[in-house]
């Protein structure tokens, strides 16, 4: 019977559709099996922080159509997956938080370098397959917000930040959920549905487990046409299946007496006191309106503790935005991650002061995109709109954590944890944007409210 339907032109679409809602409806059936782990006695949790490298397979469907048309060869499929997580599992109940960033493959035109990045920040809720020991095996889905990047750009080398802002054009750079704003500027549905397993080997001396991690499974937009830029969809960019390694840190409660070891999650949001006065000063020297002086920074933690001795491991995302002039915007945006350690210093009933020292690598982008550009084909005949600059280096920060945790269960089976962050990130070495220098918007106190989740 289907024979009879597969020339219509909807019908590819159509399919793709029901696999996709059959997927979550499959899923959603399957996660009403183990809600009956809350309801029983004995309950069991373990935590673990975990980094994955992988692939996922996607083609850039549109975008290649259109070098075909030109004789020309499409890009490359596929897409690097570097991931950071926080997973803790309750009975046979999971949730979870995953960041990941995703670096396309290169394709070059002419002189012009071809390639797409994106970030995705994903909630995850799944249930295990397994009983509680040291092999697992889970079933999840995640759901999320992400940014996407395509540009075609060529490489022009440029002397002082004068002479970049006289000809700033490069090539074109096209954002969607452009988190160099701003965190908060994420956008879109995404979801995954994958497997995980794992295997604990000891670590001699310690309570902690290393987690050999695998993970597979599907990542999809549901939505389409929901990753649109300049005229072409590019969601085909943000789906594909995936294949992910990596290891962990994971703190099974049998191995422990009541908190002598934690691992939990913290979302972080507040001010850096700086403002990046050199290069606003060198935008209004060329005639450009400055960016703002306020930074829209969040961060993201996953910190563990071991009998008094603190680990984490931190990312920052600040961005700078506003109207360079009548046909252009422009973006700041500094990103770090530290790893740092520490020791908390006092604990009284659920009040907790510690102190962390963090190093850490900064990358720090300036760019100046046009407000008007046209669509394809035409965007890829007449490239030239945009343009950046860029520099990064090392830093380091010293920090106080004020906490206060508030059990939410009888059982204390965890607690929503809440405080503020004080503390001095310092660079090592000079930040220059080409010739001006950036070290003392770098160089900042900060204040942060914390939110977090610590079983």
């Amino acid at each position: 019977m289907l024979k009879a339907f597969r020339h219509l032109p909807a019908f590819p679409y159509l399919c793709t559709c029901m696999c996709r809602k059959t997927l979550l409806y499959i899923w959603l059936l399957g996660m009403l099996m183990p809600l009956q782990a809350f309801c029983q006695l004995d309950l069991t949790n373990r935590s673990t922080v975990y980094g994955t490298f992988g692939l996922t397979g996607a083609t850039n469907r549109e975008f290649n159509e259109l070098l075909s048309s030109k004789g020309l060869s499409p890009t490359r499929n596929g897409y690097m997956n570097f991931g950071l997580g926080f997973q803790t599992r309750y009975n046979d109940f999971l949730v979870g938080f995953e960041l990941f960033q995703n670096v396309g493959q290169y394709a070059t035109f002419n002189d012009f370098r071809i390639n797409q990045r994106s970030t995705r920040f994903y909630a995850n809720v799944g249930y295990a397959l397994t009983e509680e020991g040291r092999f697992q095996f889970l079933h999840y889905l995640s759901l999320g917000a992400g940014f996407l990047n395509f540009q075609m750009l060529r490489d022009t080398p440029r002397e002082t930040f004068g002479h970049f802002l006289d000809q700033p054009q490069q090539g074109f750079i096209l954002r969607d959920g452009d988190i160099h704003r701003g965190t908060s500027a994420l956008t879109g549905f995404l979801t995954e549905i994958g497997f995980q397993a794992s295997y604990d080997f000891f670590i001699p001396g310690r309570g902690e487990m290393l987690e050999v991690i695998t993970r597979f499974g599907y990542a999809f937009s549901p939505f389409e046409n929901s990753w649109e830029m300049a005229g072409m969809s590019f969601n085909n960019l943000m789906s594909g299946a995936f294949f992910r390694m990596g290891l962990g840190l994971t703190l099974p409660d049998q191995n422990f007496f009541y908190k002598d070891a934690t691992l939990g999650v913290y979302f972080l949001y507040g001010p850096n006191f700086t403002a990046p006065e050199a290069l606003n000063e060198a935008l209004e020297g060329a005639g450009l309106q400055p960016v703002a002086n306020r930074a829209n920074n969040f961060g993201m933690r996953i910190m563990g503790e071991s009998k008094q001795f603190l680990y984490a491991i931190d990312i920052y995302n600040s961005g700078h935005s506003g109207t360079a002039n009548a046909s252009s915007t422009h973006t700041l945006n500094f990103a770090r991650m530290y790893l740092s350690g520490g020791r908390k210093f006092f604990e009284w009933k659920n009040f907790e002061l510690g102190g962390l020292l963090g190093l850490g690598y900064a990358n720090l982008r300036y760019t100046l995109l046009a407000q008007q550009r046209p669509d394809f084909p035409v965007l890829f005949e007449e490239p030239f709109h945009d343009g950046y600059v860029r520099t990064s280096g090392l830093a380091v920060k010293p920090e106080t954590s004020f906490l206060y945790g508030i059990p939410l269960t009888k059982s204390q089976l965890f607690n929503v944890v809440v405080g503020v962050n004080v503390g001095f990130e310092l660079p090592i070495g000079s930040f220059d944007l080409l010739d001006v220098p950036m070290g003392s918007y770098v160089r900042s106190p900060y204040a942060q409210l914390v939110i977090g989740l610590r079983p």
